[in-house]
């Protein structure tokens, strides 16, 4: 029977390797874990609403902690951008009324109001009736610091007499009207853009007086950081 005998240095050297092996191979499997639960999240983040998406991602991120995974400041903001953005998405859809109209995606949230609670027919200035629409939608877009576009749609019928010379110019026109606006309550300018669409990108089709109605509009669209 042979008997093995290992001196004590060769014996320390083969404990250590094998101890480094199984660091290294410990740091692998967690990394691996970590991969597995991010494509897992990731596939089923596909099916979460998107008002408890900021939970989900929250907790997404503790679970990168507990497996000491450090988190990223530049995630961390885009979360935080995320919570505002759809908290003011609740606030705006509890404003929903027979003048105005909310739609919430995950890309933005749009606010969309009728011409004739904003202008008088083939005008771009605002009634004074509009500011008190049109103040409690900037004071909830005040704070994020979210780009807002401001859309301006007409529907198809030509415009024969006054100021403007098509539906274009006088979309654009009425766009620009509510910018300025939104401004001088308190929004910061360079989160603001306007853009008309004339008859170009209607919601119905132009075949009754209600339909009508319903293209000749403006919309605010609060659009999500990336």
């Amino acid at each position: 029977m042979a008997v093995y005998r290992f001196r004590k240095e060769e014996l320390e050297g083969h404990l250590n390797r094998n101890a480094l092996w199984a660091i290294v191979y410990g740091d692998m499997m967690s990394y691996l874990m970590i991969l597995f639960l991010l494509l897992l999240s990731t596939a089923l983040m596909k099916n979460v609403k998107k008002e408890d998406r900021p939970e989900v991602e929250k907790s997404l991120m503790e679970i990168q902690v507990v497996f000491g995974g450090k988190v990223d400041k530049a995630y961390e903001e885009k979360r935080s951008r995320d919570e505002k953005f759809f908290k003011i998405s609740e606030a705006l859809k509890g404003m929903q009324s027979a003048n105005v109209s909310v739609i919430a995606t995950e890309k933005l949230v749009r606010v969309q109001l009728g011409e004739g609670v904003l202008f008088d027919s083939g005008s771009a200035e605002l009634k004074e009736s509009a500011a008190p629409l049109l103040e409690p939608i900037a004071k909830q877009m005040l704070v994020p610091d979210n780009q807002i576009r401001v859309e301006g749609h007409t529907d198809t019928v030509p415009i024969r007499k006054g100021k403007y010379k098509s539906n274009w110019e006088l979309s654009m026109a009425r766009a620009y009207s509510v910018v300025r606006t939104l401004e001088g309550m308190g929004v910061k300018p360079e989160r603001l853009s306007g853009i008309g669409y004339g008859e170009y990108r209607p919601v119905a089709a132009n075949d009754t007086p209600e339909n009508k109605a319903k293209n000749r509009r403006i919309e605010i669209n609060l659009l999500r950081s990336e």
